[in-house]
């Protein structure tokens, strides 16, 4: 069938342009590199034998401080993110530069992210031995999964207005996890130290 392209102009209305139909595998590559990012860091977390210790820092009174002020970092960089996010999104009222406050919180904290990551796979490796141990386990190779779908994610154009922010927040709950299960309760236990 051929559509006349005066037909508007002649009282009929024209027809509606075709909506590309959505591509399920945009989607579905990301979550299967998240699963396999996720799967991998797991695997390599239970087989490796732990070596107890992996770096230290000076001016540390342990590896357990180190690790615990990083991910706190991590975390606090966590919160700046969300808080930015609400910006972009119109949430918050919030300053122009908001989107670049938003990326480089990002990065920071995932640069504060990965020497933890490094020590808890190399030194401790996946444990499973009580709840808050296996708790921060599974978050920890979620954590990292899910920040490469996201990644993954920004890098695609017509993007569903709700799937960003449903990933980013599955990334800030995971992080969340992590900072509940680690940081916090090494700060519980053994005090606030350096």
């Amino acid at each position: 069938m051929t559509v006349d392209p005066n037909a508007a102009t002649q009282g009929f209305p024209s027809p509606e342009p075709a909506r590309p139909r959505p591509n399920p595998a945009r989607y579905l590559v990301p979550a299967l590199v998240a699963a396999a990012v996720a799967i991998a860091l797991g695997a390599y977390g239970k087989v490796h034998d732990p070596a107890g210790t992996s770096f230290n820092l000076a001016g540390f009174s342990s590896t357990g401080a180190v690790k615990s002020w990083l991910a706190t970092g991590a975390f606090f960089f966590a919160i700046v993110q969300l808080v930015s996010a609400l910006m972009v999104y119109g949430k918050l009222p919030g300053p122009r530069w908001s989107a670049k406050l938003h990326r480089w919180s990002g990065r920071v904290a995932f640069l504060a992210a990965v020497p933890v990551a490094v020590h808890c796979l190399y030194a401790l490796g996946y444990q499973s031995y009580e709840s808050r141990v296996l708790w921060h386990s599974l978050m920890g190779c979620f954590f990292f999964g899910v920040f490469s779908a996201k990644m993954l994610l920004l890098r695609s154009e017509r993007l569903p207005g709700w799937l960003l922010p449903i990933v980013g927040g599955l990334v800030f709950t995971a992080l969340t996890i992590i900072w509940l299960t680690s940081a916090l309760w090494f700060f519980r236990t053994f005090g606030v130290t350096t």
